[in-house]
């Protein structure tokens, strides 16, 4: 692994030079599909994209929890969470470049 973080800017030059686009559009690209993704995910629906994977909404109930510093415990309110399923295209994509 080489421990490399993907930016917002890094996907703008990736578009920038693949989409022939001039840098302002890619990035208004860029942004306008991680928005519509976030406006999905904001009125709990799923976001499948092929050969990459899914962005479901999870309710989570309230649970215990623990605070660190002081060893208390806490009530951690119900709310809802995002989580990542990777298909199995990118999955085999992923185990074939370890």
């Amino acid at each position: 692994m080489t421990g490399k973080t993907v930016t917002r800017e890094h996907l703008y030059d990736a578009v920038y030079g693949t989409a022939g686009l001039s840098r302002a559009e890619a990035a208004a690209l860029v942004e306008l599909v991680l928005e519509e993704i976030a406006s999905c995910l904001e009125r709990g629906e799923a976001v499948k994209l092929s050969a990459f994977g899914s962005f479901i909404v999870r309710q989570k109930s309230q649970r215990m929890g623990r605070n660190p510093k002081t060893g208390k415990s806490a009530p951690i309110p119900a709310g809802r969470g995002v989580i990542f399923k990777p298909s199995a295209v990118l999955k085999q994509r992923i185990n074939l470049r370890s």
